[in-house]
């Protein structure tokens, strides 16, 4: 699929680019994800990716890393911190920002060093897609944790998206999406918004303990997950 955010991040950090990205879902019209979150400092992130970061601990996964604002937070730290990331051109971003430590992969395809925490912010454990994805990425994290390891991201209920509509006869979690930049577009995906109760009871299944450790009042949470013994 044609990297449209990993382009975009790019354009507004090299070039100063005042083109906007738009996400369009089944929902309505197309939406601006402004470029600039992307760039924010620590007082200017929610207090949900505070708190996540602030939960980090040892050797550290940032998993869909984007332009590295939350890895190189963490760097402040004197954390040892790697942040992954399917964009080549966001990973130029990064290494540019003084990310340290950036692998330019897909997850799904990643094989290397075992993590203390692995780290998926602003909705990054969207990338499993669908129910049986979560389940598979939960799979592939086990293989990158340590034994005493800990999972931490965050998402949201989308139940109130469909206060005017019927839910479709999938999870409803399960949204298809595409990108807008510069007059491209990209094919569409699917994207995974995880209510807390079916999350937790995936987990539960997949054998792993889940506690949601923080909530705001946009639905959002923030999860972590720790292998059972």
């Amino acid at each position: 699929m044609t990297d449209l955010p990993g382009k975009a991040i790019h354009d507004y950090y090299f070039n100063k680019s005042k083109i906007k990205l738009y996400v369009k879902d089944i929902f309505g019209p197309k939406v601006e994800m402004p470029l600039s979150l992307y760039f924010r400092g620590f007082s200017e992130m929610p207090d949900l990716e505070k708190k996540a970061l602030q939960l980090g601990r040892g050797k550290i996964l940032d998993i869909g890393a984007g332009s590295g604002s939350h890895v190189l937070e963490l760097q402040k730290n004197n954390d040892e911190v790697y942040a992954l990331e399917i964009s080549p051109a966001a990973c130029e971003v990064m290494k540019d920002r003084g990310v340290e430590n950036v692998i330019c992969k897909d997850i799904f395809k990643y094989k290397g060093e075992k993590f203390d925490t692995l780290l998926l912010l602003m909705n990054g454990i969207g990338l499993s897609s669908t129910l049986e994805g979560f389940k598979k990425f939960l799979k592939k994290a086990e293989d990158l944790l340590d034994p005493n390891g800990q999972l931490i991201f965050d998402s949201c209920d989308i139940s109130y998206m469909y206060e005017m509509a019927e839910k479709p006869d999938y999870y409803y979690g399960q949204v298809k999406c595409r990108y807008e930049y510069d007059q491209l577009l990209t094919d569409w995906f699917e994207w995974l918004y995880l209510d807390k109760k079916t999350m937790t009871q995936i987990a539960t299944e997949c054998g792993w303990n889940a506690e949601v450790v923080f909530e705001d009042e946009n639905d959002q949470y923030l999860a972590v997950l720790s292998k059972r013994n």
